[in-house]
């Protein structure tokens, strides 16, 4: 009976590690490509963002007061993470068509120098499987979607300033 438990148990670590071993070898999954406007009505395709460094990507909305915190807190860090990383941060708007333009006045007033995008059709939230905002995603140069985190709480910044330093790591 003991050897029988072994065997299993031995199954089991077997089959664990193969399966960790297949998820790394997955291919990354790259940002969707859709044609969004800047909040000054230039109109920029997500697929070609151009960055040098890496992109973190935001969806928020006016009404979403977890968006608003994140963003705001980052607000505050974001030139000490460019001058380390080189990160460029999208927010990018989920607000309809009934409060999209209080999108820009609530981006003047608090500051903001991120690249602000409006999704108003929910087009990029569908392709990136967006459910509910906050939800942010960190970006390898090449496009990649390496980071993907969901809600926000005091803290969680510090997570992805983490994962933003790991990427630079690995250039």
């Amino acid at each position: 009976m003991k050897k029988i438990g072994l065997l299993l148990f031995v199954f089991t670590l077997v089959v664990g590690v193969n399966a960790q071993e297949k998820r790394h070898t997955l291919p990354k999954k790259k940002v969707a490509s859709v044609n969004l406007m800047d909040i000054d009505g230039n109109e920029v395709n997500t697929g070609n963002f151009g960055f040098d460094g890496p992109v973190i990507i935001s969806f928020w909305a006016t009404w979403c007061s977890p968006c608003k915190r994140e963003l705001n807190t980052i607000h505050d860090l974001y030139i000490d993470w460019q001058d380390d990383t080189g990160v460029t941060l999208v927010a990018v708007s989920i607000d309809d068509e009934r409060t999209k333009n209080s999108v820009p006045m609530y981006v003047n007033g608090k500051g903001w120098e991120y690249l602000v995008l409006l999704d108003p059709n929910g087009d990029f939230k569908r392709a990136m499987g967006v459910n509910n905002v906050p939800h942010t995603f960190l970006l390898d140069t090449d496009g990649n979607i390496v980071y993907s985190h969901n809600n926000y709480a005091p803290g969680d910044e510090d997570e992805l300033y983490e994962h933003l330093l790991e990427l630079k790591a690995e250039e």
